[in-house]
């Protein structure tokens, strides 16, 4: 499910893209998505880039936290017209009692993270003509879960980042998108044992909707029914959470 906006659509053919977090999981399937539909560069980023595996990208160096990598990497991609945040972290951490340097370590790859590459990255796209962010959130962006309430907590901050931004960046021209998707079948839920969806029709849906100029889009069923739920009484979701239903 994608949300329209007024920007123009998008074509990935051509355009020169990068994806943090590229060496594995969800940022992988992106990087050869995006190869796959035409992108003209790919600059896969990792903090490794060692460990990227991928053929056809470029590796690059980028530890969204290291504010020097970041810098460097806007200036050794300066030709890049879309830009995708996938960079995350989780150390499944509770609020009250849990590791707080656990819970700050979370807010600083998914949030500040994000914004350091947003801010580094924001001038490139308006002198490459405007381009694409996609940000790459979570249903947790809504809703709190047991045992992982510091994701939800840097989620839900991402999320409203990416609503700053967009509101920011409109008049250069700038494409924000924001992706939620539940539970996906990668290296990064290996512990949790529910259901999963499949990475690859994950990333399908999002650049679909990043070609059709959506400002959001929903991965999947959960996804939706989280963010409908959010007009209710918030109970109801936890109960729902609680009783196993993700």
């Amino acid at each position: 499910m994608t949300t329209p906006n007024t920007y123009q659509h998008t074509r990935i053919e051509g355009a020169v893209a990068l994806v943090t977090g590229a060496n594995r999981g969800l940022g992988r399937h992106f990087a050869q998505q995006l190869l796959e539909r035409g992108a003209a560069r790919v600059y896969a980023a990792a903090r490794r880039p060692e460990s990227v595996d991928l053929p056809g990208v470029v590796p690059l160096r980028l530890d969204v936290t290291d504010e020097d990598e970041v810098r460097a990497a806007a200036t050794a991609a300066g030709d890049v017209t879309l830009l995708v945040n996938n960079a995350g972290v989780t150390h499944f951490t509770g609020l009250v009692t849990g590791d707080l340097a656990a819970v700050r370590a979370e807010m600083e790859t998914n949030f500040w993270g994000t914004l350091a590459v947003v801010r580094a990255f924001a001038p490139v796209l308006a002198a490459n003509g405007g381009g694409v962010i996609l940000n790459v959130l979570s249903a947790q962006s809504w809703h709190a879960s047991p045992g992982n309430n510091g994701y939800h907590a840097a989620k839900a901050a991402q999320w409203a980042l990416t609503n700053g931004v967009r509101m920011e960046l409109a008049e250069q021209g700038t494409l924000v998108t924001g992706l939620h998707l539940g539970a996906v079948d990668t290296d990064f839920s290996a512990s949790y044992d529910g259901p999963k969806g499949d990475p690859a029709v994950t990333v399908r849906v999002a650049l679909d909707g990043i070609e059709a100029g959506a400002a959001e889009v929903l991965a999947d069923d959960w996804s939706a029914h989280v963010k409908k739920s959010l007009a209710e009484d918030p109970v109801r979701l936890h109960d729902e959470i609680r009783a196993g239903a993700i």
